[in-house]
């Protein structure tokens, strides 16, 4: 086998009727960093390939499976207590890229990220905290877990935690994992929206953008003229402020608004916007929709040039 890569050798990897001999020797192949990463990221990989791959004596080929977006999670977990920090950071932190959004990577098992969880490198505990492949359940039992950091990566599945899970976050002794939570609640809470805008200490931009607004502290800030982008997009603003909002003289408010999710397309259309050429723009609701077909018709459709970026 040539002792170089080439565009050959990864064409040959990425092959998928590629027999599994020939893959084993690629897997086996050391030409300066182990196997072709194609090798590594295919899906179905036979038991002799992964075994194979558990047993090279180089780390980088075993976090290339840790990472795969094709490998099963009962592949991925038997790094687990790979010797290797670096491997088992990339067990953690799971793939990095599934080539599709919409596509589910199935999670480690709740034992595994457990044993994860308390492993004696930082590295390794942080990617799990970070990771965006661990299953909700895993995640709603780190509420009470002795490490701030762990409490607040719950806060991701707060639609799913308990009623009690929820008011144990929100009365956390850490003011940081509180602060979040009550960013979290606030899209449901008026009272609790009122109270942190209130609160100096807290981010209000961010709570004006997601926080249910009671139509007094909507008007104020429409009188002050401040922070008057993130109401633009606040779902709970009534009507006719969104309406005011739309002619509002601020560029970027009026772009704000033309990519709220409720207004019809010729409604969208009416408003003068403006869209830098290379802008995404931030909608929730279209990544929130990414795998109803329904909403990504709508965007895919629509008017506004933005939500059709997002494909």
């Amino acid at each position: 086998m040539v002792a170089f890569r080439s565009s050959a050798l990864y064409g040959v990897a990425a092959n998928p009727a590629l027999p599994t001999p020939l893959l084993l020797r690629l897997i086996a192949f050391d030409g300066g960093g182990g196997p072709p990463f194609q090798a590594l990221h295919r899906p179905g990989l036979p038991e002799s390939a992964v075994a194979a791959v558990l047993a090279h004596p180089l780390p980088y080929p075993r976090a290339g499976l840790a990472t795969s977006g094709q490998a099963a999670p009962e592949q991925r977990a038997r790094l687990a207590d790979d010797p290797s920090p670096l491997v088992r950071a990339a067990v953690a932190g799971g793939p990095e890229s599934t080539h599709d959004p919409r596509t589910k990577v199935r999670p480690l098992p709740d034992a595994v990220c457990g044993r994860l969880l308390v492993d004696p490198e930082p590295s390794v505990r942080s990617a799990l905290l970070r990771s965006r492949h661990v299953a909700p359940s895993f995640l709603a039992s780190l509420v009470r877990h002795h490490d701030p950091a762990a409490r607040r990566t719950a806060l991701r599945v707060w639609d799913e935690l308990t009623t009690d899970g929820r008011a144990t976050l929100l009365d956390d002794p850490d003011p940081g994992v509180r602060r979040s939570a009550a960013l979290y609640a606030c899209p449901q809470d008026a009272r609790l929206t009122t109270a942190l805008l209130r609160d100096p200490a807290d981010a209000l931009p961010e709570v004006v953008r997601r926080g249910l607004l009671d139509r007094t502290d909507a008007e104020r800030f429409l009188a002050e003229g401040v922070h008057l982008v993130e109401p633009a997009g606040n779902p709970s603003l009534p009507a006719d402020l969104v309406d005011r909002l739309a002619v509002d003289p601020d560029d970027e408010v009026r772009l704000a608004v033309s990519l709220r999710p409720e207004p019809t397309e010729a409604r969208r259309s009416a408003i003068d916007f403006t869209v830098d050429p290379y802008d995404r723009g931030d909608m929730d609701w279209v990544a929130a929709g990414i795998g109803d077909q329904d909403v990504l018709h709508r965007a895919a459709t629509s008017a506004h040039p933005t939500p059709r970026r997002r494909f």
